[in-house]
């Protein structure tokens, strides 16, 4: 039970370091289209800056799931790889079909990937509601 949770905390650590400065690169862009942004017309340009961050943000998510699948996959959870990488896609969304189960000795890794799912879907939707809330006030600004 101890090298599961020790294990999971490793990968949610591993999932954070990969994603954090995904976000910060893609803060910096935003930065520094700024003068862009701002400047009329402003429904296309908002449209592209939600759809770049919302990209993104899959784009991260999709490194966390592959994290986790190469996980489960190295530590003998599954024979397939594709196996791996569908279980941690639907654990870490916590849709939880069932159909394709992980071995009881590591059973509590499939636990930690929801709550790591769960986390980062939470963070990320809150950086989606920053990056609109943030586009918004600076071309209100340039108005």
């Amino acid at each position: 039970m101890f090298v599961q949770l020790a294990l999971g905390s490793l990968l949610i650590l591993l999932t954070a370091l990969a994603t954090a400065p995904g976000w910060w690169v893609l803060e910096t862009m935003l930065i520094r289209v700024q003068p862009w942004i701002a400047r009329r017309p402003h429904g296309l340009k908002l449209t592209v800056t939600l759809a770049l961050a919302m990209l993104w943000s899959l784009a991260m998510v999709t490194v966390a799931v592959w994290i986790w699948a190469i996980g489960f996959w190295l530590l003998g959870a599954f024979d397939r790889f594709e196996a791996a990488v569908y279980f941690s896609l639907v654990v870490f969304t916590t849709l939880g079909f069932g159909d394709v189960l992980m071995v009881e000795e590591w059973r509590l890794l499939g636990g930690l990937a929801a709550a790591n799912g769960l986390l980062l879907f939470g963070l990320l939707t809150a950086m989606l509601v920053e990056t609109l809330r943030e586009t918004r006030s600076r071309q209100a600004t340039r108005k």
